[in-house]
């Protein structure tokens, strides 16, 4: 029952993945065509004229067919780079991470592991779920008294069931970002070849090559590279950045567990 509930709850969530992404395409389209290439924009009040001076957003739309696919990708980082962020930001709990460390530390080293249970409680969140899980088994194998390898054996093993039951929420849609910081500038080479291509076919042109298909074509090729590398290098900064605060909490329930451990075996020693 289990397992089809987790089934069902991922294809749910896949789902819903799947229809972020074609909003985001679709509202990037929808931006291109009516707000960009809006007639307002333009010499003459038509989109196919010439951009208004200084008008960037009627230069964009020059950019071609591609930008609207380049606009939805960055739309898919901004939608989810938010989502990532209150995600990871509920993973670490309703305190500060750096205090609630400190403190389940103090109560562990002192031996008062039902204090520590109490913070982890008003902590909530993954960081607190998992040391949680590792205080409830320091307390069974301390009943048990078993000796120091076993118990931290079997300590590590909780913590790790726990960690690898949190850790896929974490890193959901992280592949996502990963991916635009390549699609975002390989969209955007694409945008760059087919400019270039309209470029090179007005200098090929029978006579006086066209000098206005020649500038468009230039026009379509810079606008579509610049989109491409904003998108991907913004994708960069925000993969970096929860990548490194998905660490951060992986290294603070490792290290919670190694003071875990470390204190059963004083506890231990204590007893001989």
């Amino acid at each position: 029952m289990a397992n089809v509930k987790k089934e069902s709850g991922a294809g749910l969530g896949g789902m819903i993945t799947g229809i972020i992404i074609a909003l985001c395409i679709f509202s990037g389209w929808m931006i291109w065509n009516f707000i960009m290439g809006n007639g307002g924009n333009f010499e003459g009040g038509v989109n196919t004229g010439h951009p208004l001076p200084g008008n960037y957003l009627a230069m964009v739309y020059k950019g071609g067919p591609i930008v609207p696919i380049l606009l939805g990708c960055l739309l898919m980082v901004i939608v989810f780079s938010f989502e990532r962020f209150a995600v990871i930001s509920k993973a670490a709990g309703k305190g500060n991470l750096d205090q609630f460390m400190k403190g389940i530390k103090a109560s562990v080293t002192k031996g008062d592991i039902d204090a520590a249970i109490v913070a982890c409680d008003k902590q909530q969140g993954s960081v607190a779920n998992a040391i949680r899980s590792a205080l409830v088994k320091y307390q069974d194998v301390k009943k048990e008294g078993l000796d120091s390898e076993t118990a931290a054996e079997t300590i590590h093993k909780e913590i790790e069931e726990a960690t690898s039951l949190e850790m896929p929420m974490l890193e959901k849609h992280m592949t996502i970002l990963s991916t635009l910081v390549s699609l975002g500038t390989l969209a955007g080479l694409l945008g760059t070849v087919t400019g270039m291509i309209k470029a090179f076919g007005a200098l090929a042109s029978s006579g006086t090559p066209d000098q206005a298909m020649l500038a468009n074509g230039i026009s379509e090729a810079l606008i579509n590279t610049a989109t491409g590398i904003s998108t991907s290098a913004l994708a960069i900064i925000m993969y970096n950045l929860f990548t490194s605060k998905i660490d951060t909490l992986t290294y603070s329930i490792d290290e919670a567990g190694s003071t875990i451990v470390n204190t059963y075996r004083h506890f231990r020693g204590t007893q001989k």
